[in-house]
């Protein structure tokens, strides 16, 4: 998630413990400098198997990567293009604007583009992404992107047309920002030369904005709470918003995130106690001021009065009150079917999602699904489905179905981190336990309930408030789940410090594992790596890391098949941004055992064993991660850069002096000679 958008206003009153207290109960009793957090040994011989639900690895397959980093860790870097490693190149790919479909019109350069261009193009701001081969070689796939937000100044001719109260006058330029939001599906061919194209016209192309109409499934479904005027039977929903991180699914489905999308709604009047919780507005303007052309003669369907959700009317026939109840929510897509209906898949909770990871697979076995609730001191969750994987069902040719069998029905759960290194996942269902000894049913009065208000069901459970809970990634190897916690500078002389943050004004963030026990409801965690600049003292820089690898901010984590760990950030501190722009780094975790076996941190003595791999261009976030099957292509977002790209190579730098219009951007990362990356 873009720090430029990102509200820090904590939604959160529980009296809940922190994530900081626990890990002082916890890390009291470690020797932290010399590795002593790691994981037990039985988590690296594949004793837990299949994340989220118990049993044993698959009989035979292997517990570590054989991966070896095969690049020097590259300096830092402060210009107007990307830095990769020697031997290699970046190609400016689908960057904003960019035609897509056979309607679209070419990106100008003074911000001209209209409404109905910005349909028919990339959006603003690419996010997470995901590759989708469509040959055995994958040379040819489709790639799909998010567009988590806009920049009016970028995205207009001289920026919003909105006057000092907020008020907006422009009908063309609100479509315009609304379609620039979503998610863009996009045909890609890698050419003999090596570099990738855009087949601009494929019959696959196609953009989900902040307008499209998807369909609601799970336990919202049909609901009377999702009752508006454009579906008064609570079927259906109009857009995604704020697509920050992504997932995909074992049989071929993209999902994409809807995280910050509260402040796209405003209610004015009687607020709900769900709308307090994840953090509606009521007062001034939404964050674009989409709801004051409401009126306006050109507006159809009630396309700009849906962003104001106060009751007005003597029902929710009347007005559009449950509007924002569509939104929230993890979509899945099927990118290989053209024109086919997105869905949200309601039973995972409804939060500000940042990320949707599956488990480790087992034959037999339910499916379980993470997703972090990214804002300081919120929450993560698990999903577990209640239908068990069956293998062949990769193969679907009716994915959506998959959907249906997979992530309509299970249990959804919120984690709380307890000291000694273990853990709890705690039912978000109405016989789920509270902590004043209750259950959930006596706040409650359906899962439906629930689902709305998921976060404020979690304050009732107990669960642990985190660091701002982004993406999580899963070693294919070991079955061990990561998770970037991106930064707290909450924590003042009024919260303390302690020992696995004994910093005030956290700023730097970590990334913590855990292992999944015997049953659904038990866990086993550590902290993998802390973040610091490499002149922090001995309380600040825990790892140990130094000029090569030091980082701030954890946001983005994948894991490739080889089992290598992709690591970027959305830097927050100073004493690293003097030294560098955002960046991403790599890691074999898997790999990484002491004497006796036992899974290790990052620390003094293996810190070169993370390498810095790639540095963005000036004033941008990294994001988004995808290789293609053969490994020879990375391909990730440039979301917001300052004064980039000046040209296709993302490597040249824009000439001193010369300014040009920002365009984020997908890059594809490949060798020099064609061989696989990383190694």
């Amino acid at each position: 998630m873009s720090k430029e958008i990102f509200n820090p206003t904590r939604f959160n009153k529980s009296n809940n413990p922190d994530f900081e207290q626990v890990l002082e109960a916890h890390l009291s009793r470690r020797t932290l400098l010399k590795g002593g957090l790691g994981l037990s040994a039985m988590a690296v011989l594949g004793s837990f198997g299949l994340a989220g639900c118990g049993g044993s690895s698959s009989s035979g397959s292997p517990t570590a990567s054989s991966a070896q980093l095969g690049f020097n860790s590259i300096a830092g870097s402060k210009i107007d293009a990307v830095s990769v490693p020697e031997g290699y190149t970046a190609q400016v790919l689908a960057p904003w604007g960019q035609p897509i479909t056979a309607s679209g019109s070419a990106w100008k350069d003074d911000g001209t583009n209209n409404a109905e261009d910005q349909d028919n193009a990339m959006g603003m701001h690419h996010d997470g992404l995901h590759f989708f081969p469509l040959n055995d070689e994958g040379t040819d796939g489709l790639l799909c992107v998010n567009h988590e937000y806009i920049d009016q100044n970028a995205l207009h001719p001289t920026g919003s047309d909105a006057d000092e109260n907020g008020i907006r006058s422009s009908v063309d330029q609100v479509r315009k920002e609304i379609n620039a939001h979503g998610v863009a599906v996009v045909r890609i061919q890698l050419q003999a030369n090596g570099e990738w194209m855009v087949v601009d016209d494929d019959p696959l192309n196609r953009r989900y904005t902040g307008a499209t109409t998807m369909d609601i499934s799970g336990p919202l479904a049909y609901s009377s709470k999702l009752e508006t005027p454009f579906s008064p039977d609570g079927s259906q929903a109009r857009g995604t918003l704020n697509n920050c991180g992504n997932g995909y699914t074992p049989w071929g489905t993209y999902l994409t995130c809807e995280e910050n999308w509260p402040g796209y709604f405003i209610n004015t009047g009687e607020t709900t106690a769900e709308q307090e919780r994840i953090g509606i507005d009521t007062s001034g303007t939404t964050r674009y001021g989409w709801e004051t052309v409401a009126g306006s003669p050109e507006e159809r369907v009630d396309e700009f009065a849906r962003f104001n959700v106060t009751p007005t009317g003597a029902n929710a026939s009347e007005d559009y009150r449950n509007e924002a109840n569509g939104h929230g929510y993890i979509v899945e897509i099927d990118p290989y079917t053209a024109n086919s209906r997105a869905v949200k898949r309601t039973a995972l909770g409804r939060f500000r999602h940042e990320g949707c990871t599956f488990g480790k697979l087992e034959a037999g076995q339910p499916i379980t699904f993470y997703s972090g609730h990214d804002s300081r001191f919120e929450y993560m969750y698990k999903f577990v489905s209640e239908a068990l994987w069956d293998p062949a069902d990769a193969d679907a040719t009716d994915r959506m179905a998959m959907g249906d069998k997979y992530m309509d029905a299970g249990t959804l759960y919120v984690a709380r981190f307890d000291a000694g290194g273990t853990g709890a996942w705690l039912p978000l269902t109405l016989d789920g336990a509270t902590q004043d000894g209750g259950v959930l049913a006596d706040h409650f009065d359906s899962l439906e309930d629930i689902i709305l208000n998921t976060a404020g069901a979690a304050d009732l459970a107990g669960a642990t408030p985190m660091d701002r809970p982004e993406w999580c990634a899963v070693d294919p190897f070991t079955g061990s789940v990561y998770l970037t916690l991106t930064n707290n500078t909450r924590r003042d002389e009024s919260t303390g410090t302690n020992a696995a943050n004994p910093r005030l004004n956290n700023k730097f963030g970590h990334v913590i594992r855990w292992d999944e026990g015997e049953t659904a409801s038990e866990f086993s965690w550590d902290i993998f790596v802390f973040g610091s600049d490499a002149a922090g003292d001995a309380e600040t820089n825990l790892s140990g890391l130094d000029e090569f690898n030091q980082f701030a901010s954890p946001d983005g984590l994948a894991f490739d098949k080889r089992g290598i760990m992709w690591i970027q950030t959305d830097n927050g501190a100073d004493e690293v941004e003097e030294y560098t722009n955002d960046q991403m780094l790599a890691v074999v975790p898997s790999m990484l055992t002491d004497a006796d076996g036992n899974a290790e941190t990052i620390n003094a003595a293996n810190q070169g064993e993370l390498r810095r791999f790639f540095v963005g261009p000036n004033g941008c976030e990294v994001t988004g991660f995808s290789m293609s099957p053969d490994y020879t292509t990375i391909f990730l977002s440039i979301q917001h850069p300052g004064n980039w790209p000046y040209s296709t190579d993302a490597a040249e730098e824009t000439p001193a002096n010369m300014s040009v219009r920002p365009r984020a951007s997908v890059v594809a990362i490949r060798k020099t000679d064609g061989g696989e990356i990383g190694v």
